[in-house]
């Protein structure tokens, strides 16, 4: 049978037609972004908002009753020297103190005698501990070296003599203050006479400590009585950190653990470290009106007093603290995580088709998950798959 040139034309035709067809209904290759499966160290963390506060202060309260001069003070004044006189309380009439008043007078007065014995107390008992601390961290350090204790044991030691070395600062400063309140205590006796009746003296207030003024809670000249507030003093540059996690977090947050402060104004992130975690919560109302049980996590700052000149008292920070550390992990993208009939699968691309894979998984962080079981290292996984991809979907990485 001859085939004439026409019937060979439309064979091909035909032919051509029947290919077109099948590629027009074949379907194409989803577009997919991938990422490698790999090993390298994993950081948990807790990220929460917090704010600066400085670590002492000192509210000055007017010892006796009368008429109160007006304090000249500004904020961010600064005051370096401990004689330095606030403010002058001059006598109300008819008397600026009574009998009565006398006996109050006396009674500050061994108040104050007790704190001060207090104060000493818990000083020498600090030192105490800090003696054995830095012992304890000395041994530590050499111990170490030679790998004869693990790393948390150190990190543990060297928390304690930080925090006790800050304990120390913290009770000689109470027992500078209780100091202060028996001598102003003592003068503000002065003010009686044998009988009970005011000398009519003007009284002098003095700061207690050098630093900055903060707050003037007493500006103009005013009536006050005893126990009224005029000043708030501190040192804006011994400041430490306030941040609050939820109750869950807190448990598993110690102190010494390391944070980082982001998106606080300045170029590079600061450093710092847990000092105390607060026995006790508190709840409070989330943005979405939940009930919240939070934690106080109290922390300092491990950078020179230079780099946080612009930081003041109850500055916002963003706080991202390390919880635990794993080293050498194999870990993938959380965006490639899926759950499929209550387990956890990932698409993996192999020959440019997609494979659903079940695994295993352990910590989490913002950005990548460790994978226990299921995957192995230099793997592709897709990243965000969407519905339409199956398992044996045909895919084109794009990256």
């Amino acid at each position: 049978m001859k085939f004439s040139i026409k019937t060979l034309i439309w064979t091909f035709v035909f032919i051509a037609l029947i290919i077109v067809g099948v590629m027009a209904f074949r379907p194409k290759p989803i577009d997919v972004e991938t990422a490698k499966v790999s090993r390298s160290d994993l950081r948990i963390t807790v990220r929460e908002d917090g704010k600066t506060r400085i670590r002492e202060k000192y509210i000055v309260s007017t010892p006796v009753a009368g008429r109160l001069s007006r304090i000249e003070l500004k904020p961010g004044y600064e005051i370096c020297d401990e004689k330095y006189r606030i403010a002058v309380i001059l006598p109300a009439e008819p008397e600026m103190l009574d009998v009565r008043a006398k006996a109050q007078a006396q009674a500050r007065v061994d108040q104050a005698q007790a704190a001060v014995k207090r104060a000493a107390v818990a000083a020498e008992q600090v030192q105490v501990d800090l003696d054995l601390a830095k012992a304890k961290y000395e041994r530590a350090k050499k111990l170490i070296q030679t790998k004869a204790i693990s790393r948390n044991e150190y990190d543990v030691s060297r928390t304690e003599f930080l925090s006790l070395t800050q304990s120390t600062r913290t009770t000689k400063f109470d027992e500078e203050i209780a100091k202060y309140e028996l001598e102003t205590a003592k003068a503000a006796l002065l003010q009686f006479s044998e009988d009970g009746k005011a000398t009519g003296q003007p009284f002098e207030v003095f700061a207690p400590v050098c630093g900055h003024v903060l707050r003037v809670f007493q500006e103009s000249a005013t009536v006050v009585s005893v126990g009224t507030p005029l000043i708030e003093l501190g040192d804006p540059q011994n400041l430490e950190m306030q941040i609050d996690v939820l109750s869950t977090d807190a448990v598993r947050i110690r102190p010494g653990s390391k944070l980082t402060i982001e998106h606080w104004g300045g170029e590079r992130p600061l450093t710092g470290t847990v000092r105390l975690v607060e026995p006790a919560a508190f709840t409070k109302i989330s943005s979405l009106g939940v009930e919240e049980q939070r934690v106080n996590i109290i922390a300092d700052f491990d950078e020179p007093k230079e780099r946080l000149q612009t930081l003041g008292d109850g500055y916002r920070v963003e706080a991202e603290i390390t919880v635990k550390e794993l080293n050498n992990v194999l870990q993938v993208p959380n965006s490639s995580l899926f759950r499929n009939q209550r387990k956890w699968h990932v698409f993996v691309v192999e020959n440019n088709v997609a494979v659903m894979k079940e695994v295993s998984i352990g910590e989490q962080n913002e950005t990548h998950t460790e994978v226990t079981k299921g995957l192995a290292v230099d793997e592709d996984v897709i990243l965000y798959p969407n519905d339409k991809i199956k398992s044996q979907t045909k895919v084109n990485r794009t990256n």
